[in-house]
């Protein structure tokens, strides 16, 4: 017994200084475009489900069955999330090829899990995996509107969501809302929303859309906009 227990230590130990000798060494890859090996993902995508659904259990969901709480939903998500989880009418963005784990595409599969388990990951976020955690500026109501628009987001048409989008009050949800650009990842304008003037001012004069300006009429540098296009182009 005392020889077996000894093995077991020192087949313990030897793991431990395997494993250290690996994350102190470098040699495991964070590039988010080399994939974990499977069983690892399995690993990782097991716990998540169940963090989720152990955190979120006492959460309990509102009816949503007021139109008013879906078309602001709409807004919400055509400014936050659109631009990584996509619409109904939209194609892939940079953002959505680029980010691992892959974010999931909201308007082409049924969502998985239930409205209270969406709230939790929306207000909380996911760790290490591009999902913030929106409830650090998003007061709950407005997260609820969000998750009572995804329950019909999988069999929206893009007609609909466009109609939902244009009807909503665009990116407000009570507390620290910044410009978030998304109209260069959406084709045909779908996922746009409109703001009103208050709002669009200040996207007139945000710094993103200054520097856009400067490049347009040639920088400091002597950058003509249409080299930028050069240097953008993938």
């Amino acid at each position: 017994m005392k020889k077996m227990l000894w093995g077991m230590w020192l087949t313990l130990m030897m793991l431990a200084t395997l494993g250290a000798g690996a994350v102190y060494s470098g040699v495991i890859s964070v590039a988010a475009d080399d994939p974990h090996w499977g069983w690892v993902y399995e690993v990782f995508e097991t716990a998540r489900d169940r963090s989720i659904e152990f955190h979120s259990s006492a959460i309990q969901a509102p009816l949503f069955d007021d139109e008013a709480m879906i078309v602001a939903g709409a807004g919400n998500y055509a400014s936050m999330c659109a631009s990584c989880h996509l619409a109904p009418g939209m194609s892939e963005t940079e953002l959505s090829r680029g980010l691992y784990p892959s974010p999931p595409n909201f308007a082409a599969s049924t969502m998985s899990g239930e409205p209270h388990e969406r709230f939790w990951v929306i207000k909380h976020g996911i760790k290490a995996s591009g999902m913030p955690a929106w409830g650090q500026s998003m007061q709950d109501e407005y997260i609820w509107q969000m998750v009572a628009f995804m329950e019909e987001l999988p069999d929206m048409s893009a007609a609909r969501y466009t109609a939902l989008v244009a009807a909503s009050a665009g990116h407000q949800h009570g507390g620290g809302e910044t410009t978030l650009s998304q109209s260069s990842h959406h084709a045909d304008g779908v996922g746009e929303l409109p703001h009103d003037d208050g709002h669009h001012d200040a996207l007139q004069e945000s710094p993103a859309q200054e520097s856009h300006d400067l490049k347009s009429n040639g920088d400091a540098d002597g950058h003509s906009h249409a080299a930028h296009d050069q240097e953008h182009q993938h």
